[in-house]
């Protein structure tokens, strides 16, 4: 299949000029991003308070000189990342498009976009429950002996984690996704290996959510599940 644009492209832009424009692209997305990595700095109270909520009821302390500092630098940039992550790939999309064939873009651009929305929806489900339902636990667990005061940036390093951690797992079917449509494997195959993909879920489960509360353990398992079923059955649509 011929590649749409694709010979009108070449004819008006030499490789100088991809990579001129390239060049402009990375920096439009790295402006953005840190426009927005100010601004989180500026609102970092506010953002810290909104990553606090999940623990609450604990104090939260800073054992060494400028550990509150650093720790809002962190939040700026890992939520500049975040946030200005649907633009920048918003710019990789306007970069690749004129060389993609009418299917290819048929698929990447609904695939990309679906990307962002659930990676946003892992991050929002570990936000309001797998991390409250953890944190519960970890609270509730040896608070008749020790006393739970927590570090504010051993703190942020570990809800960090979950929510990367979560955002990432919520990518399956899109890589089950992207697997069919290069032939890699078929959904009938995928669905053969629910046994296996049961016990990797299973041990993913457990590193994502560090605690050993068995229902916060499930919870995240079954999210897995559902989701590698609903790669099979988006990948299984795409193929009719």
């Amino acid at each position: 299949m011929k590649k749409i644009y694709k010979e009108n492209h070449e004819a008006k832009m030499s490789i100088i000029e991809h990579l001129v424009e390239l060049r402009e692209r990375i920096l439009i997305a790295f402006l953005v991003f840190f426009i927005i990595t100010i601004l989180c700095l500026i609102y970092s109270k506010d953002l810290t308070v909104i990553l606090q909520a999940p623990a609450s009821g604990i104090k939260f302390l800073q054992l060494a000189p400028g550990e509150y500092f650093f720790v809002s630098i962190k939040i700026a940039l890992y939520s500049g990342i975040i946030l200005s992550s649907p633009f920048s790939i918003y710019q990789i999309i306007r970069f690749i498009m004129p060389g993609l064939t009418e299917r290819e873009g048929q698929y990447i651009i609904p695939i990309l976009i679906t990307s962002i929305i659930l990676f946003f929806t892992g991050i929002l489900f570990s936000y309001k429950i797998l991390i409250p339902m953890t944190l519960k636990f970890l609270i509730k667990y040896g608070s008749d002996i020790v006393e739970p005061i927590w570090s504010l940036e051993e703190y942020f390093n570990f809800i960090s984690l979950v929510l990367f951690s979560t955002g990432l797992s919520f990518q399956i079917p899109i890589l089950q996704i992207l697997l069919g449509l290069i032939k890699i494997v078929r959904w009938e195959q995928m669905i053969k290996y629910w046994k296996n993909i049961v016990f990797l879920s299973t041990i993913v489960g457990a590193i994502i959510t560090p605690s050993t509360d068995p229902l916060t353990q499930i919870l995240m398992t079954t999210t897995i599940m559902i989701l590698y079923l609903s790669g099979i059955l988006a990948l299984k649509v795409i193929n009719k």
